[in-house]
């Protein structure tokens, strides 16, 4: 009996050690509830009506960037999320090197959304350290998340790939801050995979998410209850002096006489930027007396402007999409997607196209020196290879000195530049 019943123990350890074993190492603290994006100037004008409806539950918005940039759509976002009954919450992206920085663009973030109602906890987005070492970067990153509970008692939480929550950042900010994690592979892959949080509260599982309401790809999360704030009054105000680079909108009274294309020259924004932000019907018909909400200071008129993994590119005379798509290694299908391009054929000097990290190898532009082969594989046809890499269809044929379009083979070598 005696026997039997320590075998049974033995039996019992084994398969307990099986199943701890087989327990996710990082796993959500509790059920992921809620489905959510988070969104910034990027994903351009948003219709939260369309968002909400699309069973999009929290929506996280970028509020600013280092000591003095304040994201253009921050106020917009908002508003529009807001009246859409959307649970809200606030990041902000840092770039401080020491603790110094850190410090003033705590000050800067809280200046930023101060007089908001946050539904959820507030979000530092550190990414990128400049050089600084894994001390100093768990310093940096605890001195902007104190002096942001300090300034606004509300908690803060942090936003992280899974190399750094596994290498960089340290167990003792795991004990005081809670982790939203991003990590694109399947949430199952996590077993046994060790980091300094033994839980996540939030999962950002793919950058290149399709949500009714919003043009072209975005960020799509799954929140756990924990993500919300323990109570969601307004934001106190931050008397740190500040000076943000991007301002708020304005809002502009249409005059006798006035254009969208004038008002769009006169404060550096596109027409179709004033049609999105304003839901014009019909943009030639504006009438005096009317108001007109404009972005102003943003980084959304600018000239090639380049962002963090993003570029604003201003059409010149002569150029196609296709020559666009090559410099910037992208391909003609994402430009025409993220900017709702009509007529492929049809761009215009002066014309204002957003280029994201989707779907591109590099954003800096091709060395037209090399030359680039591709391998015919079976299916392929001409037009889909041109479409691949950003090409004209003649152009391939003119290069490789095709006559017949409908005549390639499998193992056929063609000359892509």
């Amino acid at each position: 009996m005696i026997k039997k019943f320590i075998l049974g123990m033995i039996i019992f350890v084994f398969v307990f050690s099986i199943q701890i074993n087989h327990t996710y190492a990082l796993s959500p603290k509790s059920d992921l509830s809620y489905e959510g994006i988070d969104v910034s100037n990027w994903q351009g004008h948003i219709n939260y009506e369309e968002v909400k409806n699309s069973g999009i539950q929290v929506v996280y918005i970028k509020a600013s960037q280092g000591t003095n940039i304040k994201d253009a759509y921050f106020d917009i976002n908002y508003e529009n999320a807001k009246a859409n009954g959307l649970y809200v919450g606030f990041y902000h992206y840092l770039t401080a090197t020491n603790i110094e920085e850190a410090r003033e663009e705590a000050n800067f973030f809280v200046s930023v959304i101060s007089g908001k109602i946050p539904d959820c906890k507030l979000v530092l987005d550190y990414e990128t350290f400049g050089g600084v070492g894994k001390e100093e970067i768990n310093n940096i990153a605890r001195t902007f998340m104190e002096r942001v509970e300090e300034l606004t008692n509300k908690e803060v939480m942090l936003y992280s790939d899974l190399s750094n929550a596994r290498d960089t950042f340290d167990t003792s900010l795991a004990e005081d801050y809670e982790l939203w994690i991003a990590y694109y592979e399947d949430r199952n892959r996590l077993i046994n995979i060790e980091t300094s949080w033994n839980t996540y509260i939030g999962i950002q599982y793919t950058d290149r998410g399709r949500v009714n309401g919003i043009n072209g790809s975005v960020d799509r999360d799954l929140y756990t209850e924990e993500i919300f704030l323990n109570e969601n009054s307004e934001i106190p105000d931050n008397n740190e002096n500040t000076s943000p680079r991007n301002t708020e909108s304005l809002e502009y009274t249409v005059q006798r006489g006035d254009t969208l294309s004038a008002i769009a020259r006169r404060y550096g924004t596109t027409v179709q930027e004033l049609v999105n932000i304003n839901s014009i019907q019909n943009p030639n018909l504006i009438y005096p007396g009317e108001k007109l909400r404009i972005l102003t200071n943003s980084t959304i008129p600018g000239n090639e402007e380049r962002g963090t993994g993003s570029i604003i590119y201003t059409v010149k005379r002569g150029n196609t999409l296709s020559q666009i798509a090559r410099e910037y290694r992208v391909s003609v299908e994402h430009i025409v997607e993220l900017n709702d391009i009509q007529n492929p054929n049809r761009i215009y000097p002066g014309e204002k196209l957003r280029i994201t990290e989707s779907d591109r190898t590099d954003l800096a532009p091709v060395d037209n020196t090399i030359q680039v082969y591709y391998v015919v594989k079976s299916g392929d046809t001409l037009y889909g290879i041109a479409r691949k890499f950003g090409i004209t269809l003649n152009q391939i044929l003119k290069y490789n000195d095709i006559q017949n379009p409908n005549l390639i083979y499998p193992g056929q070598t063609i000359k892509i530049v």
